[in-house]
């Protein structure tokens, strides 16, 4: 009974995933390679910059174990209850800008208490920054992730699949390495590209007027040249907006004498046209039937089949709970339910499994006689899957990153 109650729960929250998202016009991960590159602050600046051009504009700061955004914006206030439906308000900056952060949620007092989550927390606080928060209608939703390409933003591509990637960089070639995994990972999961922008690329003595390539300087340039990408721009080491971002005055960006704030204007005009020529993505809400036979087959779709005990893979294939069915189309999850498989006699549960259209059979420990019968029902197996949620399996499959490891199963 509480396994039906947490299916019911998921798919009520995938219900308001997808009413939020059909709401919100531009979707923007900002996102980079590597810490210590300024992402944050873009994310910031960007949020801020379009919420005055008169932008509706929500900031969503899903860096969870390093929140930086809201001592960037100076945010005082917390999350608050009164929404619509339950929902909750997040933090009102200005009219036309709102964020969200974990440290939003945090009791006053415990700003530096460090965030110890591993992948299942993170992926379902995520998705609650979008179903039960009260996002209204945006025309931009700013998602700030942290660095390198795990849990947070992966959840953000599979959730959010028509959100578009601004990659921040810095010149170095440490930092250049970096990015070029991020733009792979982008390419992986099918997330379009936006653009590089390159931060820190140069610094002007205050004395003297010289230009000093701290980092060297159009390594971000190049890069998006040799990938195909847009560069919108670059942005130059102002000591004044380092020090006034510090204490969450942000009052730089409208001051036109700065080279930065000139060299931001431009990218965030960029970031404007690029988004219009985009046509907004309606998303399918939820909330259809469960689907009761072999699903129907087209260019691109795949059905991955989890056992699951309790929330999780089981251990042992033929002893579970229930069968995971995921959908996939052109790598991405496009539907998932649960069903109760047949009684475990030898040879029964693969052709159930080929009879519900499974293409893919993930499991932690199974007997090599039904491998073999899974094969010959040209089902493609993975042994040795860790003990994870039958989403989370799914997403590292679709992405190249799920490790097999040996079989418990000795028959």
């Amino acid at each position: 009974m509480n396994q039906l109650n947490q299916q019911d729960q998921h798919k009520q929250q995938d219900i308001e995933i997808s009413h939020t998202l059909n709401n919100i016009k531009n979707k923007i991960l900002v996102m980079s390679g590597k810490g210590g590159v300024g992402k944050s602050s873009v994310a910031a600046y960007l949020s801020v910059a379009l919420s005055k051009k008169g932008f509706k504009v929500g900031l969503m700061d899903v860096d969870l174990h390093g929140p930086s955004i809201p001592r960037m914006l100076g945010m005082r206030g917390s999350i608050q209850p009164g929404g619509s439906g339950g929902k909750a308000r997040p933090v009102e900056i200005s009219p036309n800008l709102h964020v969200i952060s974990i440290e939003a949620l945090m009791q006053q007092g415990s700003k530096d208490t460090a965030t110890i989550w591993r992948g299942p927390l993170k992926i379902g606080v995520i998705r609650q920054f979008i179903a039960d928060i009260e996002w209204s209608d945006l025309d931009y939703l700013i998602i700030d992730s942290p660095p390198g390409t795990g849990d947070e933003p992966l959840t953000v591509a599979q959730t959010i699949p028509d959100a578009k990637a601004l990659i921040v960089t810095t010149p170095q070639e440490v930092s250049l390495a970096d990015v070029r995994k991020s733009i792979n990972f982008c390419r992986q999961v099918n997330m379009s590209i936006l653009g590089l922008v390159e931060n820190m690329s140069a610094l002007t003595c205050p004395h003297c007027g010289k230009t000093i390539e701290i980092f060297k300087t159009r390594g971000g340039v190049q890069t998006a040249k040799k990938e195909g990408l847009a560069m919108l721009g670059t942005l130059p080491l102002e000591p004044e907006v380092v020090e006034q971002s510090d204490i969450g005055n942000l009052a730089f960006l409208e001051n036109e004498e700065l080279s930065f704030t000139k060299a931001f204007n431009g990218i965030v005009d960029e970031v404007v046209k690029r988004s219009a020529k985009e046509k907004p993505v309606a998303f399918p809400l939820a909330d259809a039937p469960a689907q009761t036979e072999k699903i129907k087959k087209g260019d691109g779709v795949k059905v991955l089949a989890v056992p699951v005990s309790e929330g999780k893979l089981s251990s042992h294939f033929g002893h579970c709970d229930e069968f995971a069915f995921i959908e996939t189309k052109d790598g991405r999850i496009a539907h998932s339910e649960f069903r109760t498989p047949p009684a475990h006699e030898p040879g029964v549960l693969p052709r159930w499994l080929k009879e519900q259209g499974a293409d893919v059979a993930i499991a932690g420990g199974i007997g090599e006689r039904a491998q073999e019968m899974l094969i010959q029902n040209n089902i493609e197996v993975v042994v040795g899957a860790p003990m994870d949620t039958p989403e989370s399996l799914a997403n590292q499959y679709l992405t190249g990153t799920l490790v097999a490891g040996s079989n418990i199963c000795d028959h």
